[in-house]
């Protein structure tokens, strides 16, 4: 029960990475991007192929941070090169092309044998645990929080609320939505590598379009703009299917039903999301009245 615990925390962690990450791109920004799960497969197998072909004469850990830095690198190159034609379209026509993008990804890591093809990518080494992975969560978080807060993050945002008064007010739009788009991107890499570096094995049906709309459904669950909402939103798709599958076999028959019965209830209640754009400051329980946390 330890080690089942103990697996699902360390996912939770790295669906953290990959919502945060994605939140950036839909949340702050307002680009509505379907491929994230194509970015994650770039970083992922990008890292595991130094690790299995190209490792350096150090400690094992040092492997990992080099293996998250090329999975970042490889994944926000993806990002820059799928970003700047996509980032032109808007909406549903930006939706389609990022997903096709994401699906020509896992295409091509499918017919690439050097990385395992179609029979997957085994015999990556175990470096990543439960410091790993929260270490880089935190960074990840402080890092797109510093972002939002500051003078970028607040171009971002005003894209998000009105992208053509931004254009009008001199903000190169364009700009700021590819940086959110390779920044996004990059993480979604980190995650990868976390991930290939725990698993011990990559297989492209892992990274399929389904796999993008789970990490969108955290995003949006937690809600749209709130760092606090998709650490929470990652959390909960990820425990909520193992909760229901040790909850007896029957529950365990219908836990497909019952996980959508319960997101689709959550939305009704919840439209904008647990947290909506706000997020949680602890500091507000402790200040005086009359000041501002």
């Amino acid at each position: 029960m330890l080690e089942l615990l103990l697996h699902l925390t360390i996912l939770s962690g790295i669906n953290i990475i990959l919502a945060v990450s994605l939140n950036l791109i839909n949340g702050i920004c307002g680009q509505f991007s379907l491929g994230h799960a194509g970015f994650w497969a770039v970083g992922a197998y990008s890292a595991a192929a130094f690790t299995v072909y190209a490792q350096l004469p150090v400690p094992p850990e040092v492997n990992l941070i080099i293996g998250c830095f090329i999975g970042f690198i490889a994944a926000s190159i993806a990002g820059l090169i799928i970003g700047v034609p996509c980032l032109r379209l808007r909406g549903d026509y930006l939706a389609i092309a990022t997903l096709g993008f994401g699906e020509i990804i896992r295409i091509i890591i499918m017919n690439t044998d050097s990385i395992g093809g179609p029979r997957g990518f085994s015999g990556i080494p175990k470096i990543s645990n439960f410091f790993w992975v929260y270490l880089f969560v935190a960074i990840t978080i402080i890092i797109i929080a510093n972002i939002m807060r500051g003078t970028h993050g607040r171009a971002i945002i005003s894209i998000r609320e009105d992208e053509i008064a931004a254009d009008s007010m001199g903000i190169y739009t364009f700009k700021y939505k590819t940086m959110a788009f390779v920044i996004g991107a990059g993480f979604a890499g980190t995650a990868g590598s976390l991930y290939a570096h725990y698993t011990q094995f990559l297989h492209p049906n892992g990274f399929t379009f389904m796999m993008s709309v789970i990490i969108l459904l955290m995003v949006i669950l937690g809600g749209l703009g709130s760092i606090t909402g998709s650490i929470v939103g990652a959390i909960i798709l990820t425990l909520l299917p193992e909760v229901l599958r040790l909850m007896g076999e029957t529950i365990s028959e219908w836990r497909m039903v019952i996980y959508s019965v319960l997101l689709i209830t959550l939305m009704l209640l919840r439209p904008g999301g647990i947290f909506g754009k706000h997020e949680f400051n602890p500091l507000k329980f402790f200040k005086k009245k009359g000041e501002v946390a």
